[in-house]
């Protein structure tokens, strides 16, 4: 990995850079997808079917788009028993940080006039699971426990099937542990369009959650609006902020679980320690040619990989919330006092020993995150993503008597005459 001064100008650089990793960017591709969204929502199942065969290479009608309970059975089958409960025990750790996050309703009253605030979850929630060689239950997890701890009625999943019709197994497994009430077989930006206006096979939803690639990505931006989304995602990103005490061997490691993701996932060190940055640097080699994905994980490091040296730790700190990244790891001396400066983060994992992939898989918070800078305003899917709250209102006569003239200035002052007599006819002799 290449080793550079942190300063203003490599810092401007870096930052430049990594924002063209972002979906605002991939403008070439805007124009098939609209075309895709617009076919299924003209023309529905029809359109679902012709692209599912063209894209994934599958025949499916009205009768094999919806997975069966046999297709699950069979599933768990086909699922090592191991997996399996290493998936029931992540699942309780998810939903148990997610309950954390609930809200309830709140009312006040005070003399005739009760404020208020009603929670309440939405009606149909739709999941996207990427599939073709990618397996992502964790990713099943991640998105569907949220919208049941929420209260969600109906929860929905698409993804797209193999050549052969079927969904991978170990992706229908998460999904019935989950709670998942119907699985679809079909992906990419026309299972996005199904679910943001309905075909005659799949039910519209209110909210779509759910990593994906560049179509996917596209047809949410162009859905939104019709629906809720979760966010625009960008390629995976992390960024290691340590001092002279960090394991050089664990922060190398741990660049390179992002690394692996995809050719434009960004990997970044910032450390105060020249030392540090050099060794990292010697065992992200070391380990690069014995990893599987070797291939990706160089283009990624060629292209979005920088270990950057600070003069100072407040340097240091600064850049890391310029960069905002996905993950955070924080592995200085006294990473708690560290993680007070940090304001601009999707998920911060503090000391040596929790390592990014903790969150990806187990730990319990949720590793949809905002990426591409968008940490700065975004925060990572929760329940929060799965309500909706409405405002309560209610005032007795007395209590409006008290400030009707009040109202009535207000709205004149608007030139909103019907606003302020829709108030002063209430109290006219």
């Amino acid at each position: 990995m290449r080793i550079l001064s942190l300063n203003k100008e490599t810092k401007n650089d870096l930052l430049e850079s990594l924002l063209k990793r972002s979906p605002n960017h991939y403008g070439e591709y805007e124009g098939r997808v609209n075309e895709i969204v617009n076919a299924v929502r003209e023309k529905k199942d029809a359109a679902l079917f012709e692209y599912t065969e063209k894209f994934d290479g599958a025949k499916i009608d009205k009768n094999t788009i919806l997975v069966t309970e046999e297709e699950i059975e069979e599933a768990y089958g086909l699922v090592e028993e191991r997996l399996l409960n290493v998936i029931r025990k992540s699942l309780v750790n998810i939903r148990k940080y997610h309950e954390k996050q609930l809200q309830n309703s709140w009312f006040t009253s005070e003399e005739g006039v009760i404020l208020g605030q009603k929670v309440t979850p939405v009606d149909v929630a739709g999941v996207y699971v990427p599939g073709g060689k990618a397996v992502y239950p964790s990713s099943v997890l991640m998105n569907v426990l949220p919208a049941k701890v929420a209260g969600v009625r109906k929860i929905v999943m698409t993804t797209p099937p193999g050549k052969d019709g079927k969904v991978c197994p170990t992706t229908l497994v998460a999904a019935k542990e989950a709670g998942v009430d119907e699985i679809y077989k079909v992906g990419g930006a026309q299972a996005i369009a199904a679910m943001a206006f309905g075909t005659e096979s799949v039910p519209k939803v209110d909210k779509i959650v759910g990593p994906g690639n560049i179509y996917v990505a596209l047809a949410k931006k162009a859905v939104f609006g019709y629906v809720s989304i979760d966010s625009i995602a960008g390629p995976s990103e992390i960024l290691v902020l340590a001092d002279e005490t960090a394991n050089p061997r664990f922060v190398a490691a741990d660049l390179l679980s992002q690394a692996e993701h995809d050719e434009l996932a960004s990997a970044i060190l910032i450390t105060t320690s020249q030392e540090l940055a050099e060794k990292v640097s010697v065992e992200v080699d070391k380990f690069v040619e014995q990893l599987s994905r070797k291939e990706i994980i160089t283009k990624s490091l060629d292209n979005y990989g920088y270990i950057l040296v600070a003069e100072n730790m407040e340097d240091a700190i600064d850049a890391t919330n310029e960069i905002a990244s996905e993950h955070l790891e924080v592995v200085t001396k006294n990473p708690f006092d560290t993680m007070t400066k940090i304001r601009n983060a999707g998920a911060i994992f503090l000391g040596e020993y929790s390592s990014e992939p903790l969150g990806d898989y187990f730990a319990g918070p949720n590793h949809v995150l905002p990426t591409n800078g968008t940490a700065k305003f975004f925060s990572p899917l929760s329940v929060d993503d799965f309500i909706k709250k409405s405002s309560i209102i209610s005032y007795s006569r007395e209590a409006l008597e008290a400030v009707y003239q009040d109202i009535v200035t207000f709205a004149e002052c608007e030139q909103l005459t019907a606003h302020a007599n829709s108030i002063r006819v209430r109290f006219e002799e």
